[in-house]
């Protein structure tokens, strides 16, 4: 029986208008750009600790099999292909998997992209060692059957890492109302406050699933240094790691 899509019509549409910029670290994807660094050191070190690897070695995730879900152009998939995962992408939007394959295809690397949402592969009965879905979850059409489905991709003792927004105050002023109106670094309209998703919801909502918390860290921004660190403020935006029972 095939499980009904979350992937939003309009959210694919408006990530599929800039599909040819999500390399170009300048303009409307700057700001996952400079995200990415402190985004790979924790997946890395969590998947790493979970796996028992030692996250400083030139492959810590070798052998590990990782789904991104909803990687848009690749931005995760390729570095951490590059540690060692054995990466499957998917992306809802056609032009942007087109855009993730063939940058990885000039640079030698070996994922597999597919345009698919995580209902398919839970239909193909796909599993992974770990599952990641990194600002993706804050545009679903249904959170409670998004984490069901990725939940349902993750092997039994595997890990699962999330990043989103909060739904706070702070959020409002600073990823709403500051990034998109005042600094201007996504484009006005890319978010909506409400669909932000507090940690205790994403653990209330993978807890039936067999995924229990086991990290969380915040990512903060310092204008002076132009770059981005991680930290225990989930005020505003947010990585959470679980595992499998």
């Amino acid at each position: 029986m095939t499980i009904s899509s979350t992937a939003s019509p309009d959210e694919i549409a408006r990530f599929a208008a800039i599909a040819d910029e999500w390399w170009d670290d300048t303009g409307k994807f700057k700001p996952l750009h400079k995200l990415n660094p402190v985004r790979v050191q924790f997946v890395r070190d969590c998947l790493a600790n979970h796996f028992d690897r030692d996250p400083v070695t030139a492959a810590p995730l070798s052998g590990i099999s990782l789904l991104d879900v909803g990687c848009g152009g690749g931005l995760m998939s390729e570095p951490l292909c590059r540690l060692g995962a054995t990466v499957t992408s998917i992306d809802a939007g056609d032009e942007t998997v087109e855009v993730a394959r063939s940058h990885a295809t000039r640079h030698d690397l070996n994922i597999d992209y597919r345009q698919a949402t995580p209902e398919m592969l839970v239909d193909e009965q796909q599993q992974f060692d770990a599952v990641m879905s990194l600002e993706v979850i804050e545009h679903v059409t249904d959170v409670d059957a998004f984490l069901a489905a990725i939940a349902g991709l993750v092997k039994p003792g595997g890990a699962l890492v999330l990043g989103t927004l909060n739904r706070t105050l702070k959020s409002l002023a600073l990823a709403k109302i500051g990034a998109e109106y005042i600094l201007r670094w996504v484009p006005a309209g890319t978010h909506e406050w409400k669909k932000f998703v507090r940690p205790s919801e994403l653990a209330n909502g993978l807890r039936p699933h067999g995924l229990a918390l086991r990290d969380i860290m915040g990512m903060a921004y310092s204008p002076l240094r132009d770059e981005w660190s991680l930290g225990r403020d989930t005020d505003v935006n947010y990585l959470a790691y679980f595992v499998k029972d």
